[in-house]
């Protein structure tokens, strides 16, 4: 039987067209199915629906860390916390991670835990640290962040060897990058938040030492009408807590001011706050600064690495800005967009500061009491 040279094109076009057909419409079947369902975090992990999608959208699966970390070798371990241990992962791409895994025996960790992601997970700044996933899987209960490099700032301030990297230049970026930092969290994020355990070791230093503010654990989030809270159980690390936040568990964006103050002091001099009070010294570090600051000899407080490298009046200014924070009366502390605009310009004038919290002159006694207070306080530590 013939066929005409149209009715040949015809009879191997029309089962080529047939198949090419089939076979299109067979993915686009296989892309319309929906992907399977991925694990979900426990519904009553949160009171809050949307905190639970939320969580829902970063989770990892335990495999992929556990291949990250090396199965949370101790080889990979970059430090422990108050509820558990860090340790630094790779992912398949090449990523680097930090992975914080929470202790199982830890309740109060767990807390902390939804604290940090409910809170976390919606900040997004460069000074902050950030919240890439969360695994809740196995028991287990892990939080994922970026990498960041150079590990805490108190490792580099008061170490004997490394503090000597700390030129003038970089501490003043470091302060500078946690103010901001802090504005964004009371200011000009989305949510208002009070972070209530700002200390050097809550600070990491990327591969620039630029900052970052982690450990959202007890950061508590403020209505936009709200100016402070109160509790019960006052939780935070010996010689960084507000007078008003020891003593009486009231807390607001003047407590991170605080201690935001005393971490500028730390800095600038390199000692810690915090060791004066646990030694027989007298005198905290804000009575040291303070006493030299009225006698007009407080550079002679500043870190002896920065002798050749330093700005005297930028050091005496951050010094001037740090007292303004650490005042008594948590009203005369500046609010953190009022500090970022004193560190940013020599032109805004500064007020003389009245004596700081927990200031005890030489020779009375009438203050121990209250400097054993400060000593004695919860100290939750981050990673």
């Amino acid at each position: 039987r013939k066929y005409s040279v149209p009715g040949m094109v015809l009879i191997i076009l029309l089962p080529t067209l047939a198949a090419i057909n089939f076979v299109a419409c067979f993915f686009f079947w296989r892309r319309k199915r929906p992907l399977p369902k991925t694990k979900q975090s426990d519904p009553s992990y949160f009171a809050d629906e949307e905190d639970n999608q939320s969580v829902d959208s970063m989770l990892i699966d335990i495999s992929t860390l556990r291949v990250a970390t090396g199965d949370f070798a101790d080889s990979n371990k970059l430090g422990d916390g108050g509820f558990g241990a860090v340790y630094k992962g790779i992912l398949p791409d090449g990523d680097e991670i930090a992975v914080k895994r929470l202790l199982k025996s830890s309740t109060q960790g767990v807390e902390e835990l939804k604290n940090e992601l409910s809170l976390v997970a919606k900040l997004r700044h460069k000074n902050l640290v950030t919240l890439l996933g969360v695994c809740l899987e196995q028991q287990e209960r892990l939080l994922v962040y970026e990498f960041v490099p150079n590990r805490s700032l108190d490792l580099f301030l008061f170490d004997a060897e490394k503090h000597v990297e700390l030129d003038w230049e970089t501490r003043y970026k470091i302060i500078n990058g946690i103010a901001r930092g802090l504005q964004y969290l009371h200011e000009d994020s989305q949510l208002r938040v009070v972070h209530r355990d700002l200390k050097a070791s809550n600070i990491l230093l990327d591969k620039e030492m630029n900052p970052k503010i982690s450990d959202f654990g007890i950061a508590r989030l403020f209505g936009q009408d709200q100016t402070h809270g109160i509790t019960k159980h006052v939780v935070g690390t010996y010689g960084y807590m507000a007078p008003e936040y020891v003593m009486r568990g009231n807390y607001s964006v003047k407590s991170d001011s605080f201690s935001f103050g005393v971490m500028v002091l730390e800095i600038v001099t390199g000692r810690k706050n915090n060791d004066y009070c646990n030694s027989e010294k007298s005198q905290d570090l804000l009575n040291v600064i303070w006493e030299r600051w009225m006698a007009t000899t407080v550079l002679g407080m500043m870190d002896p690495c920065m002798n050749t490298s330093f700005s005297e009046s930028g050091v005496l200014r951050c010094i001037h800005i740090a007292l303004l924070c650490v005042q008594e009366n948590p009203a005369d502390r500046p609010l953190m967009s009022s500090v970022v605009m004193m560190l940013g310009s020599d032109t805004v004038p500064l007020s003389a500061p009245s004596k700081p919290a927990f200031y005890v002159q030489k020779g009375d006694s009438g203050g121990a009491d209250l400097g054993n207070h400060q000593c004695n306080t919860i100290n939750i530590q981050g990673f």
